[in-house]
Formats: structure tokens, sequence, C-alpha cells
């Protein structure tokens, strides 16, 4: 693991903290709020090896992103970022296993893929957010990295319907070029039903990606594992940077 950066933000009653997992406790610690997330909270069926945590083959490759609270000790927020670089060494991103990514391959320059984001939900705000994205930011832009990729979740807990609704109006607009679009590798089940002009509200967490820029590749798979339909999103880093960029040279100077 790199060596961890600390920002901190000072909000009513919260003093919270950013940087990289150092040690196998603070890994743990991510894996434990993955579990409480999208396990207890949100029913994914995760397999789970070691009761109440969440880990796979991709977690010792992956830097691990921490928002803490420093005046609890406790991790609020995570997510994960596997380098391109990294992924070369264990057979590939995560994303691959649910979307067929040749299209991406051949776009010029360095990849990495962004995971199991998750955050507490005492801390769902836009604060918390930010600071995460901040520490995100800092890492792409350290690293040199040009593209990111991840899967956005959808909820298909009403049936699919919802995230069919989702999933029409981030392809309308938020659509990739004909050169980026990947094919899902277990398609979700197109869905009849009678308001499908009804409008959906995109969930806060793709709302901050498309924010940022990032734009979908396409139709979506099927996570029978998390119970949802995900969408591969792609952000050109370069819009990121311009909006973050100011803010890192006031904080690191």
């Amino acid at each position: 693991m790199t060596a961890q950066s600390v920002q901190r933000q000072s909000r009513p009653g919260r003093n919270l903290k950013t940087g990289l997992a150092q040690s196998p406790a603070e890994l743990e610690a991510a894996q434990r709020l993955r579990y409480r997330v999208f396990s207890e909270e949100y029913g994914s069926d995760l397999g789970a090896e070691t009761p109440g945590i969440d880990a796979d083959r991709f977690d010792l490759a992956c830097d691990h992103l921490l928002v803490t609270d420093v005046d609890t000790g406790e991790l609020v927020a995570t997510s994960r970022i596997l380098h391109q670089s990294a992924a070369e060494t264990i057979d590939g991103f995560y994303s691959a296993e649910e979307f067929d990514l040749g299209a991406l391959t051949r776009l010029p320059g360095t990849m990495a893929e962004l995971g199991r984001t998750c955050v507490h939900p005492d801390y769902r705000n836009g604060g918390t957010i930010s600071l995460l994205w901040t520490e995100l930011a800092s890492w792409l832009l350290d690293r040199k990295v040009d593209y990111l990729i991840g899967c956005a979740s959808i909820s298909m807990a009403d049936g699919g319907s919802r995230a069919w609704r989702i999933a029409q109006s981030l392809q309308r607009d938020h659509l990739t070029g004909p050169d980026c679009r990947v094919i899902p590798r277990r398609a979700l089940p197109h869905l009849a039903f009678p308001d499908h002009q009804r409008r959906e509200e995109i969930p806060p967490l793709i709302r901050a990606y498309m924010r940022l820029g990032a734009k979908v590749c396409g139709e979506p798979c099927w996570d029978p594992e998390f119970r949802c339909a995900d969408m591969l999103v792609l952000l050109d880093v370069s819009l990121m940077a311009g909006r973050y960029s100011r803010h890192f040279l006031k904080e690191k100077q």
C-alpha cells in the first residue's frame, strides 16, 4: 500500500480524514464496512468465507481509499481502486467478469478501475462523498491515469423495472460514443412494463459519477450476487482533474 495522505473537513460534530489503507487492520475495516452495507443493508449474497467480511481475490491487488471519523476512529466510507499494471498480474479487471471490455482496451493511455464504493448510512452526505472523490482524484493524478472505469449498481429489489428505467435514462443522456461500448456477459432481461415513460431518480452515487463527467458504456449487466443491474461507467480523468486540481494545489502547499 502507498503512504497515507491526510485531509480534514470540519463539520458540525464531524472531523473526517482521508487516506489509503496501510495495514491489514485497515483493509479489514474496509471489508467489514462493505459487508455491512452490501449484505446486511442491501441483501447482497456475498458468499463471505469469513462472517462479517466482504473479501475477494482483487482486494490485495487494489489500493483502498478510506474516509475515517477522527473523533471516533470509525471508518465511514471506502472504495477500492485497481491500477492497470496490477490488474495485469491477476488476469484483468473485476468488471471484465461482467462485460466484454474489448473496445476499451484500444483507448490510448493508462486505465484504472474503481469498485466496492460504500458509505456508512450515518455519513451519506455530499461532504463525505466529496472527500472520497478528492482522495480518488489525487490518486489518479499522482499515478498519471488517463481513464477510470467501474460498475455503477442499481438495485433490482422491485424485480428490475426501476433498473431498466434508470438504465434507459442514463443511456439517453450520458452514453459514450460507439467506439467505447461494452457488451454485458449476463444481459439484463428486457421487461415489459406499462409505465416505461416514468422518470426515475438516478441513485446518488451514479449522479456523482455523471457530475464528474462520466458516461455509461452501453447496456446493463445483471449481477445476481449483488442483486442489482450494473452499468459500466467510463471517466476521462482529465475532466475530473480540472475540477479538483486547484483544491490539490491548495492542500499540498
